[in-house]
């Protein structure tokens, strides 16, 4: 299979926007639209934000003369999704959501699973050491229970002043089971707080926790607007060798390096 003229559209947001596609040889686009200061940038065109909602994404979309759109945000970037969908639509181009599988819960681990950041703060029992890991954006619905000692990780420092009874550092995927075994245990944690985001670079939190019978908090994936869905770089390609090739238009998708090296071979 041979498509030309790929435009990777990179979030990188979550552990599928880590790497992108190179482009190189290629005329490709790589719109970043997540808040990180620093984030591992491809080679490539770069833009850096948003489209204005739907509608800009729809007009970037023709203008462009893209002719199918892949949606590999992160799981939670429901917003994004949606005007993926709507968008699509608007332009009559087809849309695959590549979206990697969740977190699959171990035989007697009994994760507590909750709807949202909110219901996770609730359920959480006075006197509890918190390891949260639900990204430096989400945490205010946290920050009404002084009565629990919270260690917070995020990838790049956060800026706003957190309570007194929260502790924040640096550390950025992907982390190893005896590293996150340490960690849990030097700072006796009790309780672990995860969106079900998915992925094996963010995994060994929920291994560390299960082998020391940490209490895990799961909050559920929001739910996102009905497209086909793929969950595996494979399956992606399987799709593209039943496209047509392309006629000198383009890709409009988040990219990984191996998604371009498979969907290139």
């Amino acid at each position: 299979m041979h498509h030309e003229n790929i435009d990777p559209w990179g979030d990188t947001r979550g552990h599928w926007g880590r790497q992108h596609a190179p482009c190189d040889g290629t005329s490709g686009y790589n719109i970043f639209v997540r808040r990180n200061q620093n984030p591992i940038k491809p080679k490539g065109k770069i833009n850096t934000g948003g489209f204005g909602g739907a509608d800009g994404l729809a007009t970037f979309i023709e203008t462009n003369n893209i002719d199918y759109l892949i949606d590999a945000t992160h799981p939670f970037a429901a917003k994004m999704s949606a005007g993926a969908v709507i968008s699509a639509a608007k332009s009559k181009i087809p849309l695959i959501r590549l979206i990697r599988p969740p977190y699959v819960e171990p035989e007697e681990a009994n994760w507590w699973h909750v709807g949202s950041k909110k219901e996770a703060a609730e359920i959480l029992p006075s006197g509890a050491t918190v390891f949260l890991t639900v990204g430096r954006q989400d945490l205010a619905p946290f920050f009404s229970r002084s009565d629990i000692h919270f260690l917070v990780r995020s990838i790049e420092p956060i800026c706003e002043e957190l309570p007194a009874n929260f502790k924040a550092f640096e550390g950025r995927p992907p982390f190893s089971r005896p590293d996150e075994i340490a960690l849990l245990k030097r700072k006796g944690i009790t309780h672990l707080v995860s969106k079900n985001s998915g992925g094996e670079q963010t995994k060994a939190k929920l291994d560390a926790a299960f082998i020391l019978r940490v209490q895990v908090v799961m909050i559920s994936r929001p739910p996102l607007p009905p497209t086909r869905e793929v969950n595996s770089v494979d399956e992606l390609k399987e799709v593209f060798d039943q496209l047509p090739l392309s006629t000198g238009r383009s890709f409009f998708l988040p990219l990984l390096r191996k998604i371009w090296a498979k969907l290139r071979s």
